[in-house]
């Protein structure tokens, strides 16, 4: 395949990656600077009409899906015959990558990487997409520790169109579950858990927990062998991590977890019980030196009474030399000495060193202790130091964190009452972003930067949040495509209703009545939501792509036409 060394408005730089969907290139978007992932349909593939199907369905998805551990795409195009799309460009490397260079993660860090990887499987099976293709190479890390979702080539939509034969399989082979292997019962979000298990397993052993070089042996191994235990490879990994992954390796579907958002809240679980446990077992060591140290005393006490029965010595003659006053004296020295060491207070800088080392894990529980024992102390005590702006940073990053995960965590449990107002205007431009509406996304985060004051302790972090959404929203090439969005949502939750999926559909008609009511634009639009949720509820008709629907949507697109207009029709990748 010749590749140019331009297309269109990007530079071609050097291949990164390549397969059965493509080649993917480094290249450089010139009218900002901006380095992206190039993907290229080599042209010899286009008289096959299934590969460009495939190559445009994963362009479709991909744009479908916004979410922070989700690659970003930022649209696609054609020169000539050469179709392409351009994406974020992630610069860590894969998760395959760095098994490779570790040989197997820690517990802490897989259940880390998981939860991220839950967040974004969440997110595209809410949207109806099943990725089919889940193993380490397609997940992909920022070098903070990001972990992204990849390569949508596989991925199967509940609108899509069948491409692939059947009795075929398509996935890889060491991550495929059995439902995939024989087409029986039917893939669904499900087959994605069985290889988020193989995922997690090959992430804590540095295998996958199936080998083999003939197909036909996997296949058989998948369909009928028990999967091995981690623990057996892995002693480090807690029992309830284990117990997780055999769930999700469970060959019955019905036997593994409800979704992707209950092994989350399975791995946040993990991490309490082993802490908890900790505790037990300190608690219990403590205990133990506690009794060992008075029995010592007890067989000293008898020792010295023993003695006393004994024969007295020549105390003058024969005394022993840790007896006398000079040994004494200088032993008392010593232990001072070292007990001054010990209490002796650490230095701003030694401080600072330590919340740094902390803080650049990433890790949850590391950036509690940066914040709570070094970054607030030296905010209050050490305001000037060379070191202050760097702290501040600090605890800028740390609250940010908390206020996503308070915000997460709560919303797992069905409490969704925001806490402050500032917490509030976040979780609505951050629902209009996630609903894939990033203009109004972006007004209502300049919105809070605006309205908020920065120097509140209450309000500063969402101000914060805001500003790096605004940052990321504002680095692509945006298209006032909102009636688009908002009338593609309503057409696949009408698909989701129709296809047995009441509850997905629901949330998709929710969502479009809580943010757009009120705006005199999606009138239509929200009507035509409110109208599938009557008819859901047995009020009328099941929704389908009615006369009535086909008005709305022709409002819609007429009302996003003129939105460009009136942007200069611009957006959109050349």
């Amino acid at each position: 395949m010749s590749v140019p060394t331009r297309l269109g408005p990007f530079e071609i730089k050097k291949q990164i990656g390549a397969g059965g969907m493509g080649v993917v290139y480094s290249a450089i978007y010139t009218k900002n600077g901006k380095k992206v992932a190039l993907k290229l349909l080599p042209g010899d593939l286009n008289e096959d009409i299934k590969l460009v199907k495939r190559f445009e369905r994963e362009l479709k998805v991909l744009q479908t899906l916004r979410h922070e551990n989700i690659v970003l795409c930022y649209g696609g195009g054609r020169k000539g015959r050469q179709k392409f799309y351009a994406m974020e460009y992630v610069d860590g490397g894969s998760m395959a990558d760095l098994i490779r260079k570790k040989g197997r993660l820690g517990w802490e860090e897989t259940v880390d990487y998981g939860l991220q990887l839950c967040a974004a499987l969440e997110h595209a099976h809410e949207h109806g997409i099943i990725h089919r293709d889940l193993k380490p190479a397609n997940l992909f890390l920022t070098r903070s520790g990001t972990l992204k979702l990849g390569d949508f080539g596989l991925a199967r939509t509940n609108d899509a169109t069948q491409l692939t034969a059947a009795g075929k399989t398509m996935g890889t082979f060491a991550y495929m579950a059995p439902e995939q292997i024989c087409g029986k019962p039917p893939i669904s979000h499900k087959t994605d858990l069985y290889a988020l298990g193989c995922v997690f397993f090959e992430m804590l052993t540095g295998k996958p927990p199936f080998m083999s070089d003939n197909p036909a042996t996997l296949f058989h191994m998948h369909l009928n062998e028990q999967p091995p235990r981690v623990r057996a490879e892995n002693m480090d990994c807690p029992i309830w991590l284990e117990s997780l992954i055999q769930d999700l390796l469970a060959k019955p579907i019905n036997n593994r977890p409800l979704d992707a958002l209950a092994v989350a809240t399975q791995l946040e679980q993990v991490k309490e019980k082993v802490a908890r446990q900790k505790s037990r077992i300190e608690m219990q060591e403590t205990e133990k030196a506690d009794t060992v140290g008075m029995g010592g005393d007890t067989k000293r006490l008898k020792k010295s009474r023993g003695k006393k029965k004994t024969k007295k010595r020549d105390e003058r003659n024969s005394q022993p030399f840790y007896e006398n006053i000079w040994f004494l004296v200088g032993s008392l020295v010593l232990l001072v000495a070292v007990i001054a060491y010990a209490v002796w207070p650490e230095s701003a800088h030694e401080k600072f060193a330590k919340a740094k080392e902390l803080m650049e894990t990433k890790e949850r529980g590391n950036i509690d202790r940066a914040y709570e024992d070094y970054l607030k102390p030296l905010a209050a005590e050490y305001p000037d130091e060379d070191f202050s702006d760097q702290v501040t940073k600090y605890i800028d990053e740390a609250e940010m964190r908390f206020a996503e995960d308070s915000i997460s965590r709560r919303s797992k449990f069905g409490v969704f009452e925001p806490e402050s107002e500032a917490e509030r205007l976040y979780i609505r431009a951050y629902r209009f972003e996630k609903f894939g509406d990033r203009i109004t996304a972006l007004n209502q985060y300049r919105g809070i930067v605006e309205v908020l004051d920065a120097k509140d302790p209450e309000d500063r972090p969402y101000v914060n949040l805001a500003l790096r959404q605004i940052a990321q929203i504002e680095s692509e090439d945006l298209d006032d495509n909102r009636a688009e969005v908002v009338t593609d949502a309503l057409d696949r939750a009408d698909d989701l209703y129709l296809n047995g999926k009441t509850i997905q559909a629901e949330k998709i008609w929710r969502s479009v009545i809580e943010l757009y009511e009120g705006n005199q634009e999606f009138t239509a639009l929200v009507e035509r939501a409110r109208r599938a949720q009557r008819q859901a509820s047995g009020l009328g008709p099941p929704p389908n792509q009615s006369s009535n629907n086909r008005a709305d949507d022709d409002q819609a697109q007429s009302v996003s036409n003129s939105s460009n207009s009136a942007n200069g029709g611009q957006g959109g990748v050349d």
